[in-house]
């Protein structure tokens, strides 16, 4: 909040970090990253923001320190804590679910079952349905006519 301050204090836009999964998914806390006034990577997939780390030849200490969710004191990934698999495999779920492939075809990319393919095709829709709420706008009590300066 402090950022957000500050931002606002200088006239600063604040650029938060979510990626595709962690957008698409509501792993994101809403005055945190779902507050910045710029998404950069929210359009990439989670190997995608991996990728272009490594594109970016930025320090291997960087590129090779797996994200947390700073939830927990034991040492845990975002991928145990929240979605349950690698990114690796959500991804490909991620845009299979996406692009309306099958369970059966994205199983073969996978190595997952058809049946773990569904799994977590019902686990991406009731994360978007409970966190639905982080990409909704703020409501007004009355509408309020275009300001034109």
């Amino acid at each position: 909040m402090l950022e957000y301050y500050y931002a606002d204090k200088l006239n600063y836009a604040v650029a938060g970090t979510p990626n595709r999964l962690e957008y698409d998914q509501g792993f994101f806390v809403k005055l945190g990253d779902g507050a910045a006034d710029v998404k950069p990577i929210a359009h990439l997939y989670k190997t995608q923001v991996y990728q272009l780390a490594r594109d970016l030849d930025l320090p291997q200490a960087i590129v090779r320190r797996p994200p947390t969710t700073d939830t927990y004191s034991l040492p845990q990934g975002q991928d145990e804590f929240y979605f349950s698999v690698s990114y690796e495999v959500l991804d490909l779920c991620l845009y299979g679910k996406n692009h309306g492939l099958d369970a059966e075809t994205l199983s073969r990319h996978t190595g997952l079952s058809s049946q773990q393919v569904l799994d977590i095709y019902k686990d991406i829709d009731r994360k978007r349905l409970a966190t639905r709420y982080l990409h909704m706008p703020p409501l007004l009590a009355a509408p309020v006519p275009e300001i034109v300066p």
